[in-house]
């Protein structure tokens, strides 16, 4: 159960926000697991962090360094689509 983007989402009562909060995180935690999301965050600690610069997984599996502006910023098509 998602919560609408309307004026109604604001008559949930708290059992109801709670209830909806819990699933969310269980989803959450359940994609953060799956083994590709493992992979990705182990070859991140291997990579190493730097302050500027994100690292972009590709869809072929590779991985490269981009700004954080785009990388973050959707590679110039905005996020209001994502």
């Amino acid at each position: 159960m998602q919560i609408p983007d309307t004026p109604e989402a604001a008559k949930l009562s708290p059992d109801q926000r709670e209830l909806i909060a819990t699933a969310k995180k269980k989803r959450d935690i359940a994609t953060a697991k799956t083994p590709a999301r493992k992979a990705r965050k182990a070859q991140n600690q291997r990579l190493g962090q730097r302050s500027d610069s994100d690292i972009h997984h590709m869809p072929n599996g590779k991985v490269k360094r981009v700004s954080i502006k785009s990388n973050r910023g959707n590679f110039g098509r905005g996020t209001k689509n994502e």
